[in-house]
């Protein structure tokens, strides 16, 4: 009801004659998803089009940061954060979107591990021949959170040889080249890769819940406030898409 409302009102100040525009929107990979899945019915109401882009949230910071032109910042809370104290977003625009939590996926078809318990987690990490998580240089916040995770369980020196490490982008394509008998990642891109299974999500006294949150750049157009305010409204959405709405 209330997507619906705010589409209804989004239609209704374009018949008022409000100027379309292009809205660029620079997302973090895991919430990606959920932008496109919204796009169209956004678009149609409000006469906008978004220009989607995607990165790491290190990524993001860097590119905002050198002042890439963009309208909507769609990044961890603590991006965001950041970049509101360096007055590179508005602070007042800003508004948590999302969470979602790391999983474990294979190629469809392929035996599932167990991973029920940590001692589960560990024997199926120590078991697969090839393991993909996010290169975290790249500064995706899973493959930053997964590689102190693997320090902190013991088992670094294993997984290192045989980590097939993803510079961004969808770590489970790498189940479906070959590259990797098991992928680690937020569930959310797990789930927008067809032919994998996910597994489930990883034990939860190790499980890295990572918020997401969005905001305006200084002098973006006014409908790039209606998107924020549209994407609070994506509850189906998020759950279809393998995320949560925030606390």
């Amino acid at each position: 009801m209330a997507l619906r409302w705010m589409l209804a009102t989004l239609a209704l100040l374009c018949a008022s004659g409000v100027e379309a525009a292009d809205l660029r929107v620079l997302t973090a990979g895991a919430y990606k998803p959920v932008l496109t899945a919204m796009q169209p019915a956004f678009e149609a109401a409000s006469g906008d089009h978004l220009l989607i882009s995607n990165d790491t949230a290190g990524a993001i910071a860097k590119r905002v940061d050198a002042g890439e032109a963009v309208d909507v910042v769609v990044s961890s809370q603590e991006g965001i954060a950041q970049l509101v104290a360096s007055g590179r977003l508005v602070a007042a625009s800003a508004r948590a979107l999302a969470t979602v939590g790391i999983g474990v996926a294979v190629k469809a078809g392929a035996p599932e591990p167990n991973i029920a318990t940590l001692a589960d987690f560990r024997a199926a990490l120590l078991a697969a021949p090839s393991i993909a998580y996010l290169d975290p240089a790249a500064g995706g916040s899973s493959g930053i959170y997964l590689t102190a995770l693997f320090e902190k369980m013991g088992i670094a020196a294993e997984i290192r040889p045989k980590a097939v490490l993803v510079n961004g982008g969808l770590v489970a394509e790498r189940l479906l080249d070959g590259r990797a008998a098991l992928a680690v990642h937020q569930m959310s891109e797990l789930k927008a890769v067809p032919g994998v299974v996910i597994v489930g999500p990883i034990p939860a006294e190790v499980q890295n819940t990572t918020i997401y949150a969005g905001a305006i750049t200084p002098g973006a157009p006014a409908s790039a406030s209606a998107l924020l305010a549209t994407l609070r409204t994506a509850a189906a959405v998020l759950a279809d898409k393998g995320m949560q709405p925030p606390p």
